[in-house]
């Protein structure tokens, strides 16, 4: 007898995991409680993308128990940008939530998206993501460079339309993301890089394609909480990737910042090599001067996120680890570099 076709649901969400197991559980229970909530009905589709964990068996428990449709996608380790390819390949609905294996997503948010979202025409939704204020220190560091950057809608969130003119100052990203199926797989595609496809931004890049079209809402009322990385060994890690990525966000997108990218690799490789020369002179004015000026630049940031509300313990977080962090991610953006360099001829 032929099983009765499923019906096709209003909303994928597709979730690229790697090593992803510990996370997992409270993940998929969060967007299970959230789906109970509200009318949308919903599959879930996971991508293993290679983990070398206990990640197949938890999986494995969660289809078991799960209240809505769930299948899992297994592929070699490639990268989250093909694994969230893959995902959205394989998704039924003509709408995605591209979701991130570590959050933890708010009990009320499908209930107002299902509410509102007609009434927007659709737009793609960009989720509003703080960290997890429980987070060990090491995770609270991204506060200080988002407060920077975005501090004016993290002092006071508010529902904000996202375009090409405001695309730089408004805090945005591919972890909670509702998009229609066709625009992110078009995105993905202009993202695409000739070379390297575990080393491309599906941030940044990828966002300002979306932009280009429509403009993307950020809504407080659609909103998931963000565990971040809990050891300085996987923060690391992630801010060597992140150097990379940062170059495939920005190289070719204006020469002011095709220059910036060059001095963020020179600059440092200068002060250390203005530093060695000045210590081997005995010119201890000069050794004082660069130490000043590198101190004014590792505190200057601190001071500019604490201004725009970044949390102490964010603030203390970012002292503590930056130069560790400055030197992996300026080792990771001299890869970008090296990998993207045909970028900078666009």
């Amino acid at each position: 007898m032929t099983p009765e076709p499923q019906p096709i649901p209003d909303l994928s969400i597709v979730i690229a995991s790697y090593d992803s197991a510990p996370w997992l559980p409270s993940t998929i229970a969060s967007l299970w409680a959230a789906l109970e909530r509200s009318t949308v009905a919903a599959e879930i589709v996971v991508v293993d993308d290679g983990s070398t964990d206990g990640t197949a068996a938890v999986l494995a428990e969660l289809a078991a128990a799960s209240p809505v449709p769930f299948r899992v996608v297994s592929q070699e380790n490639r990268g989250r940008f093909l694994a969230r390819w893959e995902g959205a390949q394989a998704a039924r609905a003509d709408r995605l939530l591209i979701f991130d294996s570590r959050l933890l997503m708010g009990e009320d948010s499908f209930a107002y998206l299902d509410r509102v979202d007609d009434d927007l025409g659709r737009p793609p939704w960009n989720g509003h993501v703080p960290t997890d204020p429980a987070s060990p220190l090491v995770g609270r560091f991204w506060e200080v460079p988002t407060h920077i950057f975005w501090g004016d809608y993290l002092a006071h969130p508010r529902p904000t339309e996202i375009s090409l003119d405001n695309f730089d100052r408004a805090p945005k990203g591919t972890g909670c993301l509702v998009i229609d199926k066709q625009l992110f797989l078009d995105a993905c595609r202009a993202a695409w890089p000739e070379e390297n496809a575990h080393l491309v931004s599906d941030d940044t890049k990828l966002l300002r394609f979306v932009c280009e079209r429509r403009p993307l809402r950020l809504d407080p009322g659609f909103r998931a909480l963000y565990r971040p990385r809990t050891t300085v060994r996987g923060f690391l890690r992630h801010a060597y990737d992140r150097g990379t990525l940062f170059v495939d966000s920005y190289a070719g997108t204006s020469p002011l910042r095709n220059a910036v990218l060059l001095a963020l690799a020179i600059v440092p490789v200068l002060a250390v090599a203005a530093l060695v020369v000045a210590l081997a002179f005995g010119a201890w004015w000069a050794v004082a001067v660069i130490v000043a000026v590198v101190v004014l630049g590792i505190a200057a940031p601190a001071a500019a996120a604490a201004a725009r509300r970044a949390p102490g313990r964010a603030v203390a977080a970012y002292l503590t680890y930056v130069v560790p962090f400055g030197a992996v991610f300026w080792a990771g953006l001299v890869r970008g570099l090296r990998v993207h360099r045909r970028s900078f001829a666009r």
